[in-house]
């Protein structure tokens, strides 16, 4: 009898989801400094890349997630390119319990636009005169459990540095 009760509240219920509403380029620099120097043929680039996940809530159950990728290809002490790219989505969530939110936030939804963003760094790279730069796919539920433990770190840090 439990059980069926429990059925019946699951179906009253409205199921979780999770929509994108729209994607869009917020910010992109692409600079090559030393053109038309920079194309000649040479030994591999140093390449370094970073990124960075951001949100937002914009309205109840509307959330911006922004990924800012910087990317910067050296050879010989000298800048072959950088690029600088935050590309965006809004996204509609629903029914999700609180507790599940944030990492619905900051790991699913920059899962969800991150091949866009990195078919557009490839493209950019490449229309500069480069082959394209092809990124590995992103953990981001890594970058997920680095930030918490930072943010917690830094909490401590300041924990401690309070007078008694």
């Amino acid at each position: 009898m439990a059980e069926e009760e429990n059925k019946a509240a699951a179906a009253d219920q409205p199921a979780p989801s999770l929509n994108i509403v729209g994607q869009y380029i917020k910010d992109l620099s692409f600079e090559n400094p030393n053109a038309p120097a920079s194309l000649s043929a040479g030994e591999a680039p140093q390449i370094a890349i970073s990124i960075n996940v951001g949100a937002q809530k914009q309205q109840e159950e509307l959330y911006a997630v922004e990924l800012t990728i910087n990317a910067k290809a050296e050879r010989d002490n000298k800048v072959l390119f950088s690029v600088e790219l935050v590309y965006g989505g809004l996204f509609a969530i629903k029914n999700f319990p609180e507790n599940q939110l944030h990492p619905l936030v900051m790991i699913e939804c920059p899962r969800l636009i991150f091949p866009f963003a990195r078919q557009l760094l490839a493209t950019v790279t490449q229309t500069g005169g480069f082959p394209p730069l092809l990124m590995e796919p992103v953990d981001f539920s890594s970058i997920y459990r680095q930030n918490l433990e930072a943010a917690a770190a830094q909490q401590q840090a300041n924990g401690d540095a309070k007078p008694n």
